[in-house]
């Protein structure tokens, strides 16, 4: 540094901060933003495609009830299961919306029975992952 020059402020903390260092550090910042935002809507995307079994496979033998347990097939007034919907199917649903191929109580069921998932289920992470705030 240049005797005429001014000496840099010193920060609280007792270090000093040049422009470069600020500059390469906001450099550095900006690549990171444009790195993960790609990798962010990747991830939007395949919420949207991912999965829910109605019941899981596990489970395939079962009828859903009007509250979303499974049931014997020979339960009145549980629905067959049997059928995968999308994120973006059951996202829709959630919304207001009616799963593809259901009417209103089957659907009711069906919406019942994805609420009702649990951790270690087929679904529950795709269903979880519709969850999180964006």
């Amino acid at each position: 540094m240049p005797q005429d020059a001014p000496a840099p402020e010193k920060a609280a903390d007792g270090l000093v901060a040049s422009r470069r260092q600020l500059l390469m550090g906001g450099a550095v910042a900006a690549s990171a933003i444009v790195s993960i935002r790609p990798a962010l809507a990747n991830t939007a995307a395949s919420v949207l495609n991912c999965t829910i079994p109605v019941p899981d496979q596990a489970r395939a033998g079962n009828y859903v009830a009007p509250n979303g347990q499974l049931v014997p097939s020979s339960t009145p007034g549980a629905f067959p299961g049997g059928r995968s919907y999308t994120g973006q199917q059951v996202k829709q649903a959630l919304r207001g919306g009616r799963l593809p191929g259901t009417g209103y109580e089957q659907n009711q069921a069906y919406l019942n029975y994805i609420r009702r998932l649990q951790q270690g289920t087929s679904g529950f992470t795709c269903y979880a992952s519709l969850q999180m705030p964006r």
